[in-house]
């Protein structure tokens, strides 16, 4: 049997097809095509689904369950999105309505999409075996997701696990939720962007404006590619990052003490250039300070595809839920 997986956002809708160890077998990606009705999106995760299958030619009734992740608050127990600001959708009922539409009657699955993330890095990825873990994409904001006890955690309310908007500096930057010095203000690549303009700016010396022209914008490499050519100021640039994305790990660490915290996002992409760094910091900033054994910090491994792959994996998580 092979499983479905949609991986739904502001721009794009990603439908996977996965089989029962996690493997993607393949994947088609369509735009969502904002503002427009959420049945009109249904109707193109299942028609995506369909020339997917027809593609690897398989048919529905190998179709074990279709599962979708969504921005914004979901309510995985009902299979409704509560509020996706990036869709423009309230309460609307997408399990019932991804169900009505489908060929033959399957289960099908809902979850917030960073949850979904988690769940694909935590069953397949680079949390797999582990108890307990936190993802973190780091992108243009912090997207989280929390496995506990081997279960998604998303709060009794279902909005829970937004470390993104976790204050790290109090009456800091504004943040586009509305609040001042959140944690992807300053740790998000979008964060990091501003604070290499800021320096840029003070530093006209630096190597960082060579590199930006040569890249063609200023991007979340600047800094670290200054770094690695021995410019001072982008040293300066990445530790003061390291710094704030550290404090906002320590803190989930402190609360939580997941086995594990795996981070995704454009910025994983340097590797142990942020690894070993980030968990000197991190540990020098921990209750007690870095006793062993303490949480273990990981690149995530599926990028992309962690959405579709977790997606699909939801029945999975729900069977071990029941």
């Amino acid at each position: 049997m092979v499983h479905l997986g949609v991986d739904l956002g502001g721009t794009g809708i990603k439908v996977g097809l996965v089989d029962d160890e996690g493997k993607l077998l393949g994947s088609l990606s369509v735009p969502t095509n904002l503002p427009r009705p959420a049945q009109a999106i249904c109707e193109d995760i299942v028609k995506t689904a369909a020339q997917l299958l027809e593609q690897k030619k398989i048919g529905w009734e190998q179709v074990e369950d279709l599962g979708a992740g969504a921005p914004g608050t979901v309510n995985p127990d009902e299979g409704i999105v509560i509020h996706a600001v990036n869709l423009g959708w309230w309460d609307f009922p997408l399990r019932e309505e991804l169900t009505r539409l489908l060929p033959r009657e399957i289960p099908v699955y809902v979850h917030n999409d960073a949850n979904v993330a988690a769940a694909g890095e935590y069953l397949v990825g680079s949390a797999k075996g582990a108890a307990s873990a936190v993802v973190l994409t780091i992108g243009t904001g912090i997207g989280s997701g929390i496995i506990l006890n081997h279960r998604i955690e998303s709060g009794h309310y279902y909005g829970g696990g937004e470390f993104g908007h976790m204050v790290i500096v109090q009456g800091g930057r504004p943040c586009n939720c509305g609040r001042k010095g959140c944690f992807e203000a300053y740790a998000s690549a979008t964060g990091l962007i501003r604070l290499t303009q800021e320096e840029m700016e003070r530093s006209p010396e630096s190597l960082m404006h060579s590199i930006a022209a040569k890249q063609g914008k200023v991007s979340g490499r600047t800094a670290f590619d200054a770094m690695r050519a021995g410019d001072e100021v982008g040293k300066r640039v990445v530790d003061l990052f390291l710094d704030y994305l550290a404090c906002g790990i320590a803190n989930i660490i402190n609360a939580l003490q997941p086995e594990m915290i795996c981070i995704g996002g454009g910025i994983s992409k340097e590797g142990d250039t942020l690894l070993k760094p980030l968990t000197e910091k991190v540990n020098r900033e921990l209750y007690g300070g870095s006793q062993r054994p303490t949480t273990r910090l990981q690149i995530c491994t599926l990028g992309n595809d962690a959405g579709m792959i977790g997606a699909a994996m939801l029945g999975r998580m729900q069977q071990a839920k029941d």
